[in-house]
């Protein structure tokens, strides 16, 4: 199997293995919510902290739901540099969830891991898709000139 033919596999299985820790992460995040929080916190601190992950784990299935259209339409699946970005994102994001799941990390450092292991994937996909759309657009309009 040559190695462009195994990143399609590989980026598979880790966004696979993101996704499934981010759901870990929704269905037990009374942990990380309390370690957000001082010794002595009110339910109101423990509301809004619950919220802001709840909005984070959110904005992450979200983005999820968008790389898995272009994945599974396969725009982006046979494209070596999203796949090996994705694959490298995905497989750190991973990671690193799992150290914030079961070290209890403080809730903004889940911001930084969506910021550095899933927007970059996002944007850069969403980039080609554009990208790919005014090319096709320029493309058909100089064919029927």
């Amino acid at each position: 199997m040559s190695a462009v033919s195994s990143l399609v596999p590989a980026r598979f299985l880790t966004l696979t293995a993101h996704l499934v820790i981010v759901i870990t992460i929704f269905w037990s995040r009374e942990n990380n919510v309390e370690a957000c929080l001082p010794l002595d916190f009110t339910q109101d601190q423990y509301d809004k902290e619950d919220t802001k992950l709840v909005v984070a784990l959110s904005v992450t299935m979200g983005l999820f739901a968008i790389e898995l259209a272009g994945f599974f339409s396969g725009v982006s699946m046979f494209n070596c540099t999203q796949g090996l970005l994705s694959t490298a994102a995905h497989a750190s994001a991973s990671v690193a969830l799992l150290f914030f799941l079961f070290e209890q990390w403080a809730c903004e450092i889940y911001w930084w891991i969506l910021a550095f292991c899933r927007l970059v994937c996002v944007c850069v996909f969403l980039l080609r898709v554009f990208s790919l759309h005014l090319w096709r657009s320029y493309s058909s309009s100089q064919c029927s000139d």
